[in-house]
């Protein structure tokens, strides 16, 4: 009988060892590890991600009970307390360096995004993971409430993170947001927590593209009017300039477009701001309503990956665990060609939380053949 790998194995495909072993070597600290290796860490930790462990006890079991298996991955079981330690001390910096490499296979999963255009659509967003104010006192944002805000640039094509990063809870949005270097080209989507004058001026200098939401009492002058098409909900479509004295001090670009538009749906007026005046204003509302995607991001990981309960207290071993997540999701994220058309990745992740350690394709697993479901066995039936 040929070998079958794990689902498990077939997953950890994009990550090759030597290249693991080589920013290992570079992102380490202290002595020379003896009893487990930064290997059985990214291991015991990327499985339980992946299947759902709850403590440093739980990751220890799980591993022993998977003995033989682990033999094909190259790695071996780890203590809890070794666990704890490597995670308290070992630079979390490798993780998100292997995040980042790991991103350049993305360039092959890209699909085209659902608008004409073939610019790339991203869309900018932060969230905060909760901590235990108790626990992680170094994460306090105020009196009731310690946690770290993830940041990420969610590309449309292929709903991957494309930029990310996390700083502290306290931080406003643009500290970890204002970095990201978009390509040329691109568009980005945002709300008005990432509204500034300056920024604006620095993205249309490298010709990226915005669409956000105009803030309330914002000052500003119509220099001209376009024609609008009130059957797609369109109210107002002008070319302004922002005229207030904050605005001319902050450098603000000249020229921006202003949209008003109305929801049927939800039944409410909401007025966007743009230095994109080539798309529709149609296109534009519908933009940004696309930007739900990003938040259906953060749903996804909170919901099925371990980003609730975390198995250290330092701030080192959190960020180990949050990047080694955002692998996680990466990993699946990959194997999505293989599922069927859909399927998103958070049903891909709720399918191998049960399935990790089986010895299955990964096209069958998120492919199953309607035909052998027919064939199934009938269902038993009690004799009286």
């Amino acid at each position: 009988m040929s070998h079958q790998n794990t689902v498990f194995h077939q997953l950890l495909k994009p990550i090759l060892r030597q290249d693991f072993e080589r920013l290992a070597n570079q992102h380490h600290h202290g002595q020379k590890l003896r009893s487990a290796t930064r290997w059985d860490q990214f291991i015991a930790m990327l499985m339980s991600q992946l299947s759902c462990r709850q403590s440093l006890r739980d990751i220890q079991s799980n591993l022993e009970s998977q003995q033989e298996k682990l033999y094909h991955l190259g790695a071996k079981k780890i203590a809890r307390s070794t666990l704890a330690r490597i995670n308290e001390e070992q630079p979390a910096s490798l993780y998100q360096q292997l995040f980042s490499n790991l991103l350049k296979h993305c360039e092959n999963s890209k699909i085209a995004h659902k608008f004409r255009f073939k610019n790339p659509l991203y869309s900018l967003d932060a969230s905060h993971i909760d901590l235990s104010l108790s626990l992680c006192a170094w994460g306090k944002v105020h009196e009731s409430k310690a946690s770290i805000k993830l940041t990420v640039g969610l590309n449309h094509s292929n709903t991957i993170p494309e930029f990310v990063a996390l700083g502290n809870g306290i931080e406003n949005d643009m500290v970890q947001g204002r970095p990201f270097k978009f390509p040329s080209g691109s568009i980005v989507v945002f709300d008005k927590g990432y509204v500034d004058y300056q920024w604006f001026a620095e993205m249309t200098d490298r010709k990226v593209s915005f669409v956000t939401r105009l803030r309330p009492k914002t000052v500003y002058q119509v220099k001209s009017k376009n024609k609008i098409l009130t059957c797609k909900g369109i109210l107002a479509d002008e070319n302004i300039e922002l005229s207030s004295a904050y605005a001319k001090k902050r450098g603000a670009p000249k020229l921006l477009r202003r949209i008003e538009f109305y929801d049927k749906d939800k039944k409410r007026t909401f007025e966007f701001l743009t230095n994109n005046f080539h798309l529709a204003a149609s296109t534009i509302a519908a933009i940004y309503k696309d930007r739900w995607k990003v938040e259906l991001f953060f749903k996804a990981i909170k919901q099925n990956l371990k980003l609730k309960a975390f198995i250290g207290r330092s701030r080192n071993a959190i960020l180990t665990q949050i990047w080694i997540a955002l692998i996680a999701y990466l990993l699946v994220s990959f194997a999505k060609h293989l599922a069927q058309e859909g399927w998103t990745v958070q049903r891909m992740l709720r399918i191998i939380q049960v399935n990790l350690f089986e010895r299955k394709y990964l096209k069958s697993l998120f492919s199953p053949d309607k035909r052998v479901i027919k064939q199934e066995e009938p269902q038993l039936r009690f004799l009286l």
